[in-house]
């Protein structure tokens, strides 16, 4: 056998020291040599439009992604197709994911009066249909009873009302009186400010010393501010599901910061209030003044946008036979209810129309809000592309 040459003899030895010492490695644990380990496998890093918090937020819109392809981390299974239970979360095909909750019934409260202008109160369900956009609606709920309310009464403190307060307050106070013992009153005065001088009671007597209490007539009249302060005063304290503003004024609004129309706005966006308007213009109606049509437009507007009904006494006398009408309007009215066929997720302004049928025949009136806002309770939120 020939001899190796000394090149060849020092490949040799090179190979054979390169394998041992693959061999050794391959045998050596990891933890061997203190100090030193492994090297760990490359890290792939996640999309940048995840988010990497493992612990879910509550709010499901909090687990999306950033991008639309990204679909929210969740710890539950996929929603089975099928109808959308109420506070379900859905997304659609353009990224946007929705919360869909129960929607409101529209409640109408209606007052109905023959061809001489008396109330009708004996009329049963199937003498009315509903129409909301000249759509015919089902009616969902159907009461006629003597129903408690919250009222609110706003007295108009302006300077002109000096000689007139004492006959206002002793009309509101009849007016309460002849209301059900089972409604809750406030009291708000307004001139350039609305003052709430009795939150919601049903106590007779504090009512009265409030009306007692109120400031002398001073400045001027901010009749829409007044409206909208009071509205958001119902919203918040008011305990009766049915409810009603009744203004009491002898002018023209020429100090609120709101308009007409803002204010027909925030009163259609509460759902609920009538307006009553009695506006104490008979001084300057007989000569037609320019000031006294503009306020009789804008007290009509109020009321007639709202389901109620603006009078104009011709004297301070009359002022108390109108609040007994008012007090006998309010309780004899039917509230009729139904679910509108319009998603309130479309939003915008739905004009109603409630129509009723006498048994005799005869021609029917029905006075109620002439429309109104959805309250969506529907929230959507757009992903980001």
């Amino acid at each position: 056998m020939p001899l190796l040459s000394k090149h060849q003899t020092l490949t040799f030895l090179l190979l054979v020291a390169g394998v041992a010492l693959a061999v050794a490695q391959t045998a050596q644990p990891s933890n061997a040599i203190p100090g030193v380990q492994k090297p760990a496998a490359a890290e792939t890093q996640p999309p940048l439009d995840v988010d990497r918090d493992p612990v879910l937020s509550p709010d499901a819109d909090d687990n999306l992604g950033v991008s639309p392809k990204t679909p929210p981390a969740s710890s539950e299974p996929s929603a089975p197709k099928g109808p959308v239970k109420p506070n379900a979360v859905t997304r659609g095909a353009n990224g946007t994911f929705t919360i869909r909750q129960n929607v409101e019934e529209v409640v109408l409260n209606a007052t109905v009066l023959d061809n001489n202008n008396h109330l009708v109160t004996t009329l049963d369900q199937n003498a009315f249909k509903v129409f909301e956009d000249n759509v015919p609606q089902t009616i969902a709920s159907f009461r006629r009873e003597d129903l408690p309310v919250s009222l609110g009464i706003l007295v108009d403190n302006s300077g002109s009302m000096t000689t007139k307060r004492r006959s206002v307050a002793e009309a509101s106070l009849d007016m309460v009186r002849s209301s059900n013992p089972q409604d809750e009153v406030f009291l708000v005065s307004f001139n350039e400010e609305a003052t709430l001088e009795q939150p919601f009671s049903s106590n007779l007597n504090k009512l009265q010393e409030s009306f007692s209490a109120i400031t002398p007539p001073k400045g001027g009249t901010a009749i829409y501010d007044a409206v909208i302060a009071s509205g958001t005063e119902m919203a918040k304290a008011a305990k009766r599901p049915k409810q009603v503003l009744v203004i009491i004024t002898d002018g023209e609004d020429n100090a609120s910061t709101e308009t007409l129309e803002d204010t027909i706005r925030e009163v259609q966006d509460l759902q609920g209030p009538i307006v009553y308007c009695i506006g104490l213009l008979y001084e300057d109606q007989g000569g037609g003044g320019r000031e006294a049509r503009r306020a009789k437009r804008a007290l009509e507007a109020l009321a007639n946008q709202t389901g109620g009904v603006a009078y104009f006494p011709k004297s301070l006398a009359e002022v108390d036979g109108i609040a007994a009408e008012v007090a006998r309007d309010i309780r004899n009215q039917y509230t009729i209810g139904y679910r509108s066929t319009k998603p309130a997720s479309e939003g915008g302004y739905r004009t109603v129309r409630v129509v009723a049928k006498a048994s005799s025949g005869g021609k029917l009136t029905v006075r109620t809000r002439s429309g109104y806002y959805p309250r969506s309770d529907a929230r959507s939120v757009k992903a980001s592309k």
